[in-house]
């Protein structure tokens, strides 16, 4: 089993500017109550690391985690789709993402988030197309696989792969209830930070 990433919350900013300075960053993007948060506590072990909500549109900044004293960040970004805010909000929210994307050099990957249950919504092909067209660096990262029986899950991962125009094996599937599949998700996140495990 892999080693828990030891983060440690840095920050939560509404402007990409007032970020502290990283060498290196993962981003977690997803619509509201996909998952962020638990997938960084399972990520690291913890259970209130990052803060979880079963009201959608719980995160409307940018939190920034320091991970193990090496320079390098993890960034859990605002939820799209239903939160229950105004549309100003909601579409202040998507420039701050959009912008963060577009601009933080050091980035090295986004994590893109999508319910495994319920499969690829329209804004997460939005945002996939999004991540393609900029040319961001990404992964798709299947959320809530407990949540599918045994027998499901094949015909599951193959639909959902299909919808997203990728192979079986380009998706990482994960439970953080379960802890399936982070093992394998920490060591993709400490490959694109470029730390040792």
């Amino acid at each position: 089993m892999t080693r828990p990433l030891l983060l440690r919350y840095e920050a939560s900013v509404v402007d990409v500017e007032a970020l502290p300075a990283s060498h290196a960053e993962v981003a977690f993007i997803g619509r509201s109550n996909v998952g962020k948060s638990s997938l960084l506590n399972a990520l690291a072990g913890e259970e209130q690391l990052a803060r979880v909500s079963s009201k959608p549109g719980r995160t409307q900044v940018l939190t920034c985690f320091r991970v193990e004293d090496t320079g390098a960040t993890l960034i859990d970004c605002p939820g799209f789709g239903y939160a229950k805010v105004s549309k100003e909000q909601r579409a202040g929210f998507a420039a701050m993402v959009e912008r963060y994307l577009l601009e933080r050099e050091v980035l090295r990957c986004a994590l893109l988030l999508v319910d495994g249950e319920v499969g690829p919504t329209d804004s997460d092909l939005g945002m996939l197309e999004w991540l393609r067209e900029n040319q961001r660096t990404h992964l798709v990262v299947a959320t809530k696989l407990d949540k599918l029986k045994r027998s499901q899950r094949a015909k599951r991962q193959k639909e959902l792969a299909a919808s997203c125009g990728l192979g079986l094996e380009e998706i990482a599937w994960v439970s953080s209830s379960e802890h399936l599949g982070i093992p394998a998700l920490r060591e993709r996140v400490r490959a694109y930070l470029k730390l040792r495990g």
